[in-house]
């Protein structure tokens, strides 16, 4: 039997105290951006990857009178095919934990063949540029509350933009756990790249602020995270 992968320690029984996270609270003002994007069109079919504990799908439903289907697949080989108007990769879901580049890129290949030839993939990934400039483990500190989650040992990786740190928190049933992660950063750069290749032929990014995306964030090496729409 293969040895679990960091994540998948991670998400076990975690969904309580994942709700409760920081990063988590930016569900409504993050859903309202989706809706702006969608230009409120409650026909379109939505596709929500790695999607946590579906706060952003549960969110949606309010606004979209959406019918969740809940399922639990490899987002690296998603049985879809041109079935979606739109996908939606909040939080990073899934991208960019995975062990290789490769198996990121199958991600973005698999939600590209769910989506119709007409559609939006709305997604959020960790910048690359901002560990060039800051201290991962100091923002990780700065932004963490009480019975969140706590980072340390970080070690950001210039050749893979990967990086290394050792996570603790504790499970929905009072468990602790330490467990020793990584994940990847891209440039962005690097991902224009990637959706190009992909036939996306129109790539915006941003910078993505808890809650508050916007197209008039434009993206710097102060924000953890962006935020891109690509349209094919």
């Amino acid at each position: 039997m293969s040895k679990k992968q960091w994540y998948e320690s991670l998400f076990e029984n975690y969904g309580q105290k994942y709700d409760a996270e920081n990063f988590t609270q930016g569900t409504m003002g993050e859903c309202d951006f989706i809706e702006n994007e969608l230009n409120h069109n409650n026909s379109l079919t939505i596709l929500d990857v790695g999607c946590g504990t579906g706060r952003h799908a549960i969110e949606l439903t309010k606004h979209y009178n959406l019918k969740i289907d809940f399922q639990q697949q490899d987002a690296r080989n998603l049985t879809f095919n041109n079935q979606f108007d739109t996908a939606i990769m909040l939080c990073e879901g899934g991208f960019p934990l995975m062990e290789t580049d490769e198996m990121n890129f199958e991600i973005l290949k698999s939600v590209t063949k769910s989506l119709k030839d007409s559609g939006k993939f709305i997604f959020t990934t960790l910048n690359g540029l901002f560990p060039l400039y800051h201290s991962v483990e100091e923002f990780c500190a700065s932004v963490t509350e009480g019975g969140n989650a706590t980072y340390r040992s970080n070690t950001f990786n210039l050749m893979t933009f990967r990086d290394h740190n050792i996570t603790e928190f504790e499970d929905d049933f009072g468990n602790k756990k330490v467990l020793e992660c990584n994940e990847r950063y891209y440039a962005p750069c690097e991902i224009t790249w990637l959706l190009k290749s992909l036939g996306y032929n129109k790539i915006d990014i941003f910078g993505a602020r808890l809650g508050q995306f916007s197209r008039d964030h434009i993206l710097t090496t102060e924000d953890f995270e962006m935020l891109i729409i690509a349209e094919k």
